[in-house]
């Protein structure tokens, strides 16, 4: 059941003001030691750091504001990780993942959610995954919906982050589909965190094939124009929930929404199988035993490790 533990408060917070407010993105603690790996090698692949990219939201959401910046975009959007990189550049990404280490966004919960960063992460990847998948069997940009799926839950960190400094008490426990926590977001602060998800990405300037799935994700009937992909991931999490919670009696999504898409309940639960499968081979992926490193940065040297980061002077 969904509950407030902390009293709910009058306020006449806007969704620009928590956005605006907003002080840094998370990061995977898993992802960056071996970015970093693979970026101090000079024989990586492009495409071998495009797919670490894709696996760290906090990363992937910058590569993709700084792609869709005015200095690299010149007028025209990227929509992809991908293309974001190879617009970007090498040398610009090795900054920005350096940024990240310096500034130490990583391993940080949502408090306000109970929620570790490991279960961040893990809800992220295996909606991408979800999104993916679908979008594959749909004939739809496979590369969009996997970054609408990896930024689905970006408006729960803007909400955390404003909470914690502004009201620490506030505690949201999800219900489980359909609506989460949504109900209760919006009795306490005006908005959900789909509808925050989208304003942070629209004030990134993150185009509409993007934001907009992810502001309608709890109402895919609310868009016209981005119906399809905003029902593609109403149904990916879905999958996600039945992947990392499969103890959990999760409601099927409505057989308008399913039809809409041309999918049924069976091929959803294979679709759940593979996710399951790839996100298995991930995690096996990342928890590969990884070599020391050393940074130096302003604040002090920083050892880099395969599960954070650890100050060593």
């Amino acid at each position: 059941m969904l509950r407030l533990t902390s009293s709910p408060f009058n306020t006449a917070l806007t969704l620009d003001e928590v956005v605006r407010d907003l002080e840094h993105l998370p990061s995977a603690p898993r992802v960056l030691p071996r970015l970093k790996q693979l970026l101090c090698d000079g024989n990586t692949a492009m495409s071998e750091v495009v797919e670490m990219i894709r696996l760290d939201p906090g990363i992937a959401a910058r590569v993709l504001q700084f792609g869709n910046s005015a200095y690299f975009s010149q007028g025209l959007r990227c929509y992809t990780v991908e293309e974001a990189v190879n617009r970007v550049g090498y040398e610009h990404i090795y900054e920005l993942v350096s940024t990240a280490v310096a500034s130490q966004v990583l391993v940080r919960p949502l408090c306000t959610y109970g929620l570790e960063a490991e279960d961040l992460w893990q809800n992220s990847i295996a909606c991408a995954l979800a999104t993916e998948v679908l979008a594959d069997r749909l004939n739809v940009d496979r590369n969009v919906a996997y970054t609408v799926g990896l930024l689905h839950c970006l408006g729960m960190v803007v909400i955390d982050d404003w909470a914690t400094r502004r009201q620490p008490s506030l505690r949201l426990v999800s219900r489980g589909l359909p609506l989460e926590t949504c109900e209760e977001e919006r009795a306490c602060l005006g908005f959900h965190h789909a509808e925050a998800g989208a304003a942070l990405l629209r004030f990134w300037a993150f185009p509409q094939v993007i934001s907009e799935p992810v502001r309608w994700q709890y109402l895919p009937g609310g868009t016209a124009a981005h119906n399809q992909l905003a029902s593609l991931l109403h149904a990916a999490k879905w999958v996600r929930t039945r992947v990392l919670h499969p103890e959990l009696s999760v409601a099927t999504p409505q057989p308008a929404l399913l039809k809409r898409l041309g999918l049924n309940l069976t091929q959803l639960q294979t679709v759940a199988g593979e996710v399951e499968h790839r996100l298995r081979a991930i995690n096996r992926q990342l928890e590969t035993d990884l070599p020391t490193h050393s940074l130096s940065f302003p604040a002090g040297e920083r050892t880099i490790v395969g599960s954070g980061i650890r100050r060593t002077g």
